[in-house]
């Protein structure tokens, strides 16, 4: 599958098969971008830490995560995989996931909505030619909401059960890590479980309270900075800055004031979820941080909330400045060369395409850092010929 966020997929094979995962991911995801920037600014602003606090306003937040986004996503796969027909259905399924869900139902919409329009699209490839004439409208619509309410039910009693399973499964392995010292090792669980938006379920289910404790005792903790780091986010957002595709690179200023200035990293999610391999990318980045912070001594005094580097400064303890810093900025650097090389340097999103023989094109490409083609004798005679017999 091509979309305006990722190039096209040839061949088979395990890479062209995650290539293509990959595809989808951001075909559903990334047209909602928008959507992500205006939680995130509502957000940033109105939460009791925010810059401007305000308790009727914030009242958005919730259902703009656990409801909205979701049925946006799940609206959209639906859509890649049926058209309008899908997209009702997708959204449709989507709610049954959602209902009585306190965590972000993404991973389930992904699943749900492309499952549900699939679905819809057997159905109609196997009776559109068996309709009565007068028929097809009252056949349509009642299919449709037949296969989307019983795609609700199953979310409710199947798929949504499984991804609060995933995060309790989370939870427990990152537990389980901080409990035998492992802490770098924990960014091997945390990335991705971040990306899956399973943050808020670690961070405040698992590494808060580890936290608190632990400050109680020592003053400080590493644990309130395990998954909090705004480093690796920044470096991921700047390696697509200078390295992503080119359709993308508008959106990433914004991202980036909301995630490191904001504290909101749900907002550079999707853009690993648009290619999974840079997955790596920021568990490198993590380990780098949560490895600086622990060869300094670095801690904070409380959880920053939220994730922002105005909020890391609230809460560093006198004295605590120089390890904290160093592990925003090495994590981040790190994520953003490991980003960069895995995103080709942009090469790899067609950014440097060749010149297309036998074009005839006026203008010559001329490939990033390199030198304009030079003409050729025979041209560059020819152009002072006629420009000869012009004067």
């Amino acid at each position: 599958m091509a979309t305006d966020y990722t190039p096209a997929v040839t061949g088979t094979g395990i890479k062209a098969g995650i290539q293509r995962v990959g595809g989808y991911l951001a075909g559903m995801v990334m047209p909602n971008i928008g959507a992500f920037i205006a939680w995130g600014l509502i957000t940033a602003l109105f939460i009791p830490t925010g810059w401007i606090p305000n308790a009727h306003l914030a009242q958005l937040v919730g259902p703009m995560i656990t409801v909205l986004l979701p049925v946006l996503i799940g609206y959209t796969g639906g859509r890649l995989v049926h058209g309008q027909r899908g997209a009702v259905v997708g959204a449709v399924a989507t709610m049954g996931i959602v209902v009585g869900s306190t965590v972000p139902m993404f991973l389930g919409a992904m699943m749900i909505g492309p499952l549900a329009a699939y679905l819809v699209k057997l159905f109609d490839n196997a009776f559109e030619h068996r309709i009565k004439a007068g028929f097809e409208m009252l056949v349509n619509n009642f299919s449709a909401g037949i296969i989307g309410g019983g795609m609700a039910l199953v979310g409710v009693w199947v798929i949504g059960p499984v991804v609060r399973s995933i995060t309790t499964l989370a939870g427990n392995g990152v537990d389980w890590l901080v409990g035998h010292n492992l802490l770098p090792v924990a960014s091997v669980l945390v990335e991705p479980a971040k990306v899956l938006f399973l943050n808020n379920a670690i961070n405040h289910g698992v590494l808060g309270p580890l936290g608190v404790a632990q400050a109680t005792e020592t003053g400080k903790s590493i644990l309130f900075m395990i998954e909090s780091n705004p480093g690796p986010g920044l470096g991921l957002l700047l390696a697509f800055l200078f390295f992503g595709p080119r359709a993308l690179r508008p959106s990433v200023p914004a991202a980036i004031i909301i995630h490191f200035l904001g504290g909101i990293h749900e907002i550079y999610f999707p853009y690993v979820l648009m290619k999974p391999r840079l997955i790596l990318a920021m568990i490198a980045g993590g380990a780098a941080g949560v490895g600086t912070f622990m060869i300094t001594g670095a801690g904070l005094v409380a959880t920053p909330s939220p994730g922002s580097v105005f909020a890391y400064a609230a809460v560093t303890p006198r004295g605590g400045w120089f390890g904290v810093v160093l592990g925003i900025l090495i994590a981040a650097a790190v994520t953003f060369f490991v980003a960069a090389a895995l995103l080709g340097f942009g090469r790899l999103n067609g950014d440097a395409q060749a010149e297309q023989p036998g074009t005839g094109d006026a203008e010559a490409t001329v490939p990033p850092g390199g030198e304009a083609p030079r003409q050729t004798a025979g041209a560059a005679s020819t152009a002072n010929s006629t420009a000869a017999s012009e004067a």
